[in-house]
Parts: structure tokens; sequence; C-alpha cells
């Protein structure tokens, strides 16, 4: 890509992420050496000639190098002669206006060094933007009134003669959105309507060239393919190629854009992204999202990485909608809050009304539109037209009224856009599902295009056409018309469009109906998602080092056996981010359909697992996918609706058990580990059988009858490679070690069933509150409620408020979709509940069971503090709350914690947007409580002026607000008996029991901080923070020995490190997989065998830079990839998109010195992903 624009005077090929050594080559920072100053002297003339011939190479260079800058401080950069970014269509993209000069070059190159990131101090810089989401909201009154028949804005009209110049050119695009699963399971719907559906569109579109269509979800496409015989496929092609049929987006669903991780959304379009290439032969580059509740910067993102050009969104704030089309702002380049660079851009269309369906998308005035949707007439299915004017047959007779009065729709439409060209989508939920409907569709349609085109005065074309039609003419009208605004920033890719910046959350289609209830709908599911995630991260590592480090067809078995299963996960897991699916908001047996799937792919990926260690470890080195493995995972889940079981281990006397950890992260990994054990008597040995100290503590239960449940917990400090394996041994009966050592039990309870076990001592809870402590900070507790209070800091004292609040909302009107509570939530805790402290030398703990008003405990929760040196784990609060919102007496009811603190944070506070950016928020007055409500996939932060940071990490998405100064919100479930009116038709009771696992952290800034309240640019979490999050996010995946074995016998030590050194911190591994399992041992494939996918993290070095751990290393200097892998070579490694379609990287917004990875330089510039294609091979020994 090329960037058009100059930089502030700079060069205007500089690009994100280029090192200052490049652009010192250009601009040199300092002047050549000046030669002596010669005294002036009648007699030493000949010495000053001499001078200047002897030196004349440099006094001309240096004249030169004067005059080069000179005429770059009068006349600014030159444009360049030629676009370096790439498209498919032939249009030129015109370079940008010069006389736009980013405002903060200060940055240049600088952002590619950490060191340099340190010296900003001060996080991200922000983009220069003409619009951004929080000005629009500060701007709009949100005062829904009422505008005529296009309810939610004006009354729009034109003057006729907008179109003499440039005629209107019409694009009516057929489509039919087919949601994987919502009212019905995925294969329901396949098997009564998609797989018609799509049969219907072969066969109508085969009748006319003319036609055209659009398909969004592989899910279905695929599953048709299967079905389809021969001659549809070759029909379906057919279309494909020559223009008829367009696939948009061509992920595997239509995903979800607040709820899903970046993670789970790259799977997903990359699953789809890929069958659809091997399969047809298609790179889709235009997206089409008519139906996520909001929408996500990171999206745009994603997609402007995968090498996507345009997008379409529709279900934004119906007032943001009105402002962005009073001012002809509803087209528009999204950029990311963070880029300078303009490398992010990609181009947007936003619908204007209230739905995508017929009725509201020809026009603003939806009683004419529906007039339109043939579909409506008498015998047919679908609903008649609700505003009393039905649809009615095009014939002869009526036609020129007929055209007329939809052509008045159009133009009245086109007001609202920049240009002349118009898309008109022609579609609903799961239409043309007959050739009858389809015809009725097509065949009046096509006799109103027939009239408008024959009749010159009206000048407007009007047709049948994909989304790349219309993108592609758009594009081209812009190229020639110059519709800038004055003073626009707009884009260097396509001229005459505004830029914006941030995000489309919270959605609100009317009055006061914000869709921010999903944000926490069937939360135990959204935890079953982030986990299916994670083992899916780890298996998929697995398959890359078995299959690289082996090599021989004996040790092929295993990767090989289990190539359907993998794929089935990622397919599994994909499907679950479509946006009735991670959302929560599909009926209650289609939740259970997304449940099996997942919890099957779970067990798949974990047996796996379990086989593929032993080979690993060196244990097997022909392990069959048919052989059953010596190893289980140490969590179990008995049904797919189930909570995670921890395995006991018998731990009896003279035996050992043995233990693998897995760390899938990219650094060593220092962390205290728990595994439940049947007899406290036990012993921890490492893997070189050196002894481990170790604590055991009781387990608790969410029972207050019987909150012991007679097992033990084993706690020690395991070290793990980094992506590697380590193995422990619990033993019984190992002379010569200590054996674990019981915590101090505390217990407050006011039932006598709660006893003393052994070997624990035990006292009561006098005094009215409780403190646990470790070397970092000690917690303070209400004894009485069981709740925190406040935090002191050991070194200095410092003490910080954290006054925590278990609240519920009333909220009869809530739904699926929607929050709407009737008022403010109530606090549910009472003096009187059963407590537990728990204190040992590496974990103390407080567990509650708080007193409420109902006969049911609606929830219970853990506070513990670690003492583990050289582990983020030690500077954290963990909160594990256990929710049972089972039964009627909590319907119409939404459970929240509150963390109030005295961080003066002015109401606004940061939540994170899938997981790779945080936004900042703002509580405003002029919305409703639910209206500042936000999704909280990961992480949620308050601070303060002066640099106190408060911060909340989740392994689950769930819902945050700050409804006060101070306040810290977050939603944990909710039970609601009613419909909220958006087509699903029931309420939401299916809750299940579950967990919820809080990291909670104080820091404190060591530099000159942003002041939120002034600065609305992104707010980037420490490094500290972004460790946290990872630890939280990608658990040590645990294993357990089937069998103990003797105590006499002393296994070799076994442990895997495939890494030559651990990665620098702000390093992610998002991805390591083998795309294709299948294609790895074909020979001679040019297509390289294994991805590795890349995350550079931008982090605040406002806070302690070294991540409070043994964080050593940063991205100073170049990644070398051919160097990564201990004993294995990476041969032919490539850049690609992360959809691993596209080799040129250059199209994608990167720069060309980051993605040149032939040497194996790999150079990511902060917040950046990239993706890289290679081979690996065992090491020639």
């Amino acid at each position: 890509m090329a960037f058009s624009t100059s930089l502030a005077g700079g060069n205007s090929n500089v690009r994100r992420g280029v090192t200052a050594g490049w652009t010192r080559s250009l601009l040199p920072f300092t002047s050549p050496k000046s030669t002596k100053h010669i005294r002036k002297s009648r007699k030493r003339t000949t010495a000053l000639t001499d001078f200047i011939f002897a030196n004349f190479f440099k006094i001309g260079l240096t004249a030169s190098i004067l005059f080069f800058l000179l005429v770059l401080y009068l006349y600014g950069i030159p444009k360049p002669i030629s676009s370096q970014f790439r498209i498919n269509t032939p249009r030129v993209i015109r370079s940008r206006k010069s006389g736009y000069r980013r405002t903060t070059s200060l940055l240049g190159s600088s952002l590619l060094l950490n060191k340099n990131q340190s010296s900003l101090g001060l996080g991200l810089a922000t983009a220069a933007v003409d619009l951004t989401t929080k000005e629009l909201y500060d701007k709009i009154e949100f005062k829904d009134e009422a505008g005529g028949p296009w309810t939610q804005g004006w009354r729009v009209s034109y003057k006729g003669d907008e179109w003499d110049d440039e005629k209107l050119k019409v694009f009516v695009v057929p489509h039919s959105h087919n949601d994987p699963g919502w009212k019905l399971t995925v294969e329901e719907y396949y098997d009564r309507q998609s797989r018609h559906i799509l049969d219907t569109i072969v066969d109508a579109l085969s009748k006319d060239e003319r036609r055209k269509f659009i398909w969004e979800e592989m899910s279905y496409l695929e599953r048709w393919w299967r079905d389809a015989s021969e001659v549809k496929r070759e029909s379906l092609v057919k279309l494909v190629q020559n223009g008829q049929l367009e696939i948009v987006g061509g992920g595997w669903v239509m995903n979800d854009e607040a709820n899903s991780h970046y993670f789970a959304i790259i799977e997903q379009m990359m699953e789809g992204n890929m069958w659809l290439n091997e399969t047809l032969g298609v790179i889709p580059k235009n997206s089409w999202a008519i139906d996520p509740f909001g929408y996500s910067p990171t999206m745009a993102y994603l997609l402007r990485r995968m090498g996507f050009e345009n997008m379409l969104i529709q279900r934004t704030h119906y007032e943001l909608k009105k402002e962005l089309a009073l001012h002809k702002n509803m087209e528009y380049v999204w950029r990311q809050s963070w880029d300078n660079y303009e490398t992010t851009d990609i181009f947007v269309h936003m619908m204007p009304f209230y739905s995508y369906d017929v009725p509201h998308t020809c026009g603003p005035e939806p009683a004419v539109c529906c007039q339109f949707d043939f579909a409506r007439m008498y015998g047919f299915m679908y609903e008649r037209c609700p505003w009393g004017q039905h649809p009615e047959e095009t014939t002869q007779e009526n036609v020129k009224e007929r055209a007329l009065k939809l052509l008045d729709q159009y133009k009245k439409k086109s007001t609202l856009y920049r240009t002349n060209t118009l898309l008109i989508p022609l579609g609903d939920d799961f239409r043309y599902i007959s050739i009858d409907e389809a015809e009725a569709q097509f065949r009046n349609y096509q006799m109103l295009f027939d009239y408008i085109n024959s009749t010159p005065e009206l000048n407007t074309e009007a047709k049948f056409g994909t989304l790349d039609d219309y993108f592609r003419t758009l594009r081209e009208e812009a190229d020639r018309i110059n519709y800038t605004r004055p003073g626009e920033i707009g884009s260097g890719q396509i001229s005459g469009f505004p830029s914006l910046s941030g995000d489309f959350f919270t959605y609100a289609d009317r009055q006061q109906d914000y869709w921010s209830g999903y944000y926490v709908s069937r939360p135990f599911f959204k935890s079953v998602d982030r986990v299916l995630e994670q083992t899916l991260r780890a298996a998929e590592m697995t398959m890359v080092f078995l299959l690289g480090l082996c090599q021989r067809a004996q040790c092929e078995k295993l990767p090989n056996g289990f190539v359907y299963k993998l794929t089935a996960a990622r397919r599994n897991l994909a499907l679950f981010q479509h946006h009735d699916g991670v959302t929560g908001t599909a009926k209650d047996h289609v939740v259970i359909d997304y449940g099996m799937r997942m919890h099957t792919s779970l067990q798949d990926l974990l047996i796996f697992m379990s086989k593929g260690i032993e080979v690993l470890l060196g244990i097997h080195h022909d392990k069959n996918d048919q052989n059953p493995s010596q190893f289980e995972p140490a969590q179990v889940r008995s049904k797919y609706d189930a909570q995670p079981v921890h395995q006991l281990v018998s731990a009896n006397q003279g035996t050992v058990q043995t233990v693998v950890l897995f760390n899938t992260l990219e650094q060593t990994r220092n962390e205290i580990v728990m595994f439940i054990v049947k007899r406290p008597d036990v012993t921890i040995l490492d893997s070189n059988w050196t002894c481990v100290k170790s604590q055991i503590s009781p387990e608790l239960q969410h029972n207050k009858v019987k909150m012991f449940t007679g097992n033990h917990r084993v706690f020690w400090k395991a070290s793990v490679p980094a992506m590697g394996l380590q193995t422990y041994y619990i033993a019984n009966g190992f002379v010569g070690c200590e054996k674990a050592k019981p915590s101090k039990l505390k217990i407050r309870s006011n039932s006598e069933t709660l006893q003393c076990i052994a070997p624990y001592t035990c006292s009561k809870v006098e005094d009215d509150s409780v403190q646990i402590r470790n070397r970092h900070q000690a917690v303070t507790f209400n004894a009485k409620l069981g709740l925190l209070q406040k935090v002191t800091q050991t070194k200095g004292g410092s003490q910080n408020v954290l006054d925590e609040e278990l609240a519920m909302y009333t909220s009869p009107e809530s739904g699926a979709y929607l929050f709407k509570p009737n008022g403010d939530a109530s606090p549910i805790a009472q003096s009187g509940g059963e407590l537990v402290v728990s204190e040992g030398f590496l974990m103390q703990e407080v567990f509650s069971i708080p007193k409420t008003g109902w006969t049911r405990f609606p929830v219970s929760h853990s506070t513990r503090l670690y003492n583990c040196e050289g582990s983020v784990q030690e500077f954290l609060i963990e909160k594990e709350y256990h929710v049972e919102l089972i039964g009627g007496e909590f319907n119409d009811k939404e459970l929240v914690v509150r963390y109030k603190t005295d961080i003066d944070n002015k109401r606004i506070f940061y939540s994170d947007l899938n997981g790779f950016q945080m936004s900042r928020r703002e509580t405003y007055d002029k919305i409703p409580l639910q209206g500042n409500y936000y999704p909280m996939p990961s992480l949620a932060f308050i601070q303060e002026s002066k640099g106190e940071r408060f911060s909340v990490h989740t392994r689950q998405s769930l819902g945050v607000a700050s409804p006060k100064n101070g306040w810290l919100e977050i939603m944990l479930d909710r039970r609601l008996s009613r419909d909220d009116g958006r087509g699903l038709g029931q309420g939401v009771t299916d809750n299940r029991p579950m967990n919820v696992v809080f990291h909670l952290t104080f820091e404190s800034n060591i530099s000159s901080v942003l002041d939120p309240i002034s600065h609305p640019g992104p707010i980037s979490p420490s490094l500290f923070s972004h460790r946290v999050g990872a630890h939280l996010n990608h658990p040590l995946h645990a294993f357990i020995a089937k069998k103990p074995q003797e105590i006499s016998v002393q296994p070799p030590p076994r442990s895997f490190s495939p890494l030559t050194a651990p990665l620098p911190c702000d390093l992610h591994v998002v991805s390591l997989k083998v795309p294709r399992p299948l294609k790895y041992t074909q020979q001679n494939l040019e297509e390289r065998k294994s991805v590795l996918i890349l995350q550079r993290r931008h982090w605040d070095s406002s806070y302690c830079r070294k991540g409070k751990s043994d964080c050593l290393r940063l991205d100073d200097e170049p990644l070398n990839l051919l160097n990564m892998f201990q004993g294995l070579d990476v041969l032919n490694a490539k850049a690609t998109s992360l959809n691993l379609l596209h080799d040129d990287t250059e199209m994608l917004g990167y720069s060309e010195q980051s993605t040149d990875v032939s040497q194996g330089r790999v150079v990511i510039s902060p917040m950046e992903l990239q993706a890289f294609k290679f081979d690996l091979l065992p090491v020639a020994s």
C-alpha cells in the first residue's frame, strides 16, 4: 500500500514499523563534518584554493544535502508516481491531497522499538481522522424524535436535478440471511431451508445472466457442496466465475463482534476462506455483516489484514445513523484509533435504516418499500405488509406508476450518500426458498428496471448487482468526481469520503432498547467457548511439533488419524462465533446443540493431546490414534453443560502418580499449580526426582451444609518451559522429602455442621474483619458479609479502597438481547454468611457463602493470594465466583458484582474489544444505564489522572459499566422469563451452575500518564497487565497418569522445550498450526505446511516496564524466525495474510521491511498481527 500523503513533511514512503536507521539513510540526523574555519588572509588565497580542490566532494555533498532539505522545507514531499496498493479491479487509486499533514509525526518509525515506546511513555498515538464515535456520542442529544415516514430520521426530499450531471446507478443486491442456528439448529435450518435456497439460487440465476446474488455463510455452502450433484456444483462454479454469484465475507459464519475473541474470529474466517479458495478458487474481498448487534474496529482490522477492501454493516445505534446521514457520512474509511499511517484503512458502507429487510432497504418509507417485496404477495409463506399496502404483480399497465414510485424511494435514499451509486439490498432471513419466490422477485424487478432504463429523462440505470459490482462502480465514480469536503482528512486509499475511528457499541434499534443483555446471556457457554479456544490452540501446537519432529511414517499415525476430528473442532468453534451462538441468543435446544458440539470437540482435543505428550516426552515414539493413552486430562466434563471436575489423585502409600504440565505461552512459566488429592500426606517431586515444597488446603464447595468435600488441594510452584512440557510427581511415602504443609483455617459459621477436619488446625473468626496477605499486598474483608474492603501494599503501606458488592437487578422487560432494568440493583449480601479462611505459605484464601434473602444461595466466592517469586501471580488478587441462578425465584434477576474504589475516574473506563485492543468508555447521563454497559471479552480498567489504575481481567466475555465515580460493575449472570420482542420468542431460563474467574490488579504509574478525562484516544494495558491476561486466558494444560506407579521405580527426567529461547514478553504466539494436515506428507507441494501468527502487544510504559516478573526480554530487536525452534529447521519462510490467502503483503497494509522474512528476520510493529508460512524439518544430524 502506498501512503500518498506526506507525514508532516516526512517521506511519503515511511510506513509504520520501519526502523529509525532506515529513516536516517534518507534524512541524516547529523550534518556532515564541517571543515575547519580558515582565517581570512590576503596572503592565503592559495591555501584556500587548495582546500576547495582538496575537499571539493565534501563541499558539494554538503551543499546538495542543504539544498535538498531546503526544497523539502519549502515544498514538502512529492507524491509517489504510482500507488503500491494493489487491488484486483483495474481502477487507479488517486493520491490524496498533499496539504494534509499528520499531527503525530514525532513518532516516525520509532514505534518499532520498545525503547522508543518507553520514551513515549504515554502509550499509543491517536489517529488523525474526521470522525470518532466518541465525538458523535458527545454531539448527539439522544432525544428519539419522530421523523415522519422514516420514524428515526426525517422527511427526506430532493430537488430533482441531483442526477443531471451524473446519473443514478442503482444496484439491487438479492440476498438471503441464513443464521447457522437461532430458532432451529444449523442442521434443521439446512434441511428445511438453506439447501433449498442454494438450489433455488443456482436454478434461478442460470435462467438469466442479468440476475445476481450474494452468499455469506460457508457453513451452509460447504454442507450443500457435499450433498450437491456434480451438475449442481458445476453450475454454481460457473455462476461464481461469470460474476452472477458473489461470495461475500466467506467466513464459516457471520460472527458476533462483541463477545468473540480475535483468535476465534481469525479461526472462523480462515476456516471459511480456505475452504472457499480450495473448493471454488475464490478469495473474497467484500465483507457483508448485516446482523451482528454492533460492530468492532477489531473486525475491520482483521479483514484489512486478510486482504478485504470493503465492508458493509447495518446494526448501529439509530441516532448515530441519523447523525451520519444528515452529513452524508454513511460511507467512510474505518481507521484504527492507533493508526497514524493509514495502513489499516478499509472502506465501509453503513445501511441507513432500521433493518435489512425489504421494507427498510429501498428507501426511507417502509410502507412504500414493502410493496416491492414481491415474496409478500398472496400465495407465499411470508407476512403481508403491516402498513396495509401490499405488493402486486407488475404489468405493462402499471409498470410506469410502480417504477416511478420505487424510483422515488431510490432517489430519496441516494440523498443520504455522497455518490450517485446506490446500493439496494433485496432479501431477508431465509429468503429465496423456492423457485416461485425467486421468480416473483426477479421477474417483477426486471420489468421495473427495463422501464427505468428505457426512460432517459429519469437519469437512472437500475439492475441486479453483487456487492462487488456496487463497490467497484462507486470507487470508479469517486475516482472521477471529487466528493472530498473542504478540510477533510479522508484517506489515501479512496478519496471523497471521511475517515472514522471508534466502535459501534452499544447498539440500540429503537427508543431505550439497548442490546447490552447479550454481552452476558448464557455465560456458561461463553466460558466453554474460551476453553475450546485455548484447547484448540494447544492441540494445534501439539500437531505442529508431532509432525515437525517426526517425518517418519510410523509416528504420523497419531496426527493423521486425528485430522478429521481436528477439522471438526475448528468448525465447531467457528460455528459458535455466529451472532446467535456466542451471544447466547438462540432457543434452548439450539444452545444445547452448540454446547454438545463444543463438548465433543473438547473431549477429542484432550484425548489427542493426552496421546501427543507421550510422543513429545519420548515415552512412545510411534503412538497410534487407536491406542489408549497413559494420561488423561486433569479436569474432565461429564457432559456438555457440566462444570469441569478435577480428577482425584489417589496418592496411596508407596505410590507415585505422574503429572504433565503443558505451557502454551511463549515465555517460561513459573506458577503455583493445584491438584486434588484424596490423602493429605503427599510429597511433590520434580522431573529430576528432587523434592518440591508444597501446601495442602481442604477442597471447598458451594454447599452450606457440607462446605468441605473431604478431599484436599495440593499446591506447589511449577516451572514449565515456553511452549513446552514439564513432568512432576505426586508421591506418598517418599523418604527424605517434607510432606505437603497443611494450611491453617479460620472459620466463621452459624452452622454446627461445619467442623474442622484433619490434618488442619482451626480457629474461629472473632473480629469483624479478616485479612490475607503475601509478600506484596494484604487484602482486608468484611467478615460479616464475606466481601472485600481494601488492599494494602506491603511496600510503602499505600491503601486502596476495594469495596466489593454483590447486587441484583430486577428486570421484567429484559430478554436475551436487551438489558432493561427496573431501577438500580439492590445489594444481596446479608450478615451471617459462611466464611473459611485458609492460610498457607504458597496460597491464602477467603471462601464465602453470603447469606441472602433467597432459600437457594445464588453465589459463593473465593479470593486468593499467591506467593510465587518471579511470577505475575503474586501481584494479583484472584476472585472466583460460583453462580447458580437456578429456579423460578431468580426469574427476571440479573446478578452483578461491583468494585467500588477510591479511584477518581469521573465514570470513564476502558474495556477491551475482542481481546485485541482497548476502547475508552464514558458514562453518559443522557443515555440510560443499559446504554452505558459495554462488552468485556477479557479486560476492563479504571484510571485517575494521577495514574492509579484498577483492572479486572476475565477469562470469558461479560458486560461492564462504571455507573458511579470509582466503580466497575460487571454482570455475572441473568435469568429472564420473558421474550424481549426481537424474534427469539422465549426468555433465558436455562441457566447452568458456573464459575467466573477474575484477576484483579492495582498499579501505580512510574512516570507521567495520559489524563483519561482530557485524552479521548486509546490507552493500552501495561506489560504486567498483558502478562496477567495471558496467564488467565491461556492456563497450563494438566494431564495425570491413569495409573499410579511403584515409588521404588524412578523414571528418567522427562520434559520438552521446543524453543531455542523464550520469546520477548510483548510478543504473543496467537496460533501455531498446520492448516491442512492431510497435505502435510504430500511431496513437492508449493504450499508451505506450517503457519505461525504473531502479535506484538502495545503496552503502556507509564507502568512497570518489566511486567513485575521474570520478564527480561522485550521485542526491541528483530526475531529470528529461522532459529526459533530447537531441533527444527524453519525453511521457505514467507509472510502471508491472516486468512493465509495473500502472499502480497504490501496490499494488506504491511510495510515491505516488516514482511521480508527470507533471512528469518521478523519485525512487527506494536498492535500488529502478522502471519508466516513455512516448512519445519528436523535439524540434520
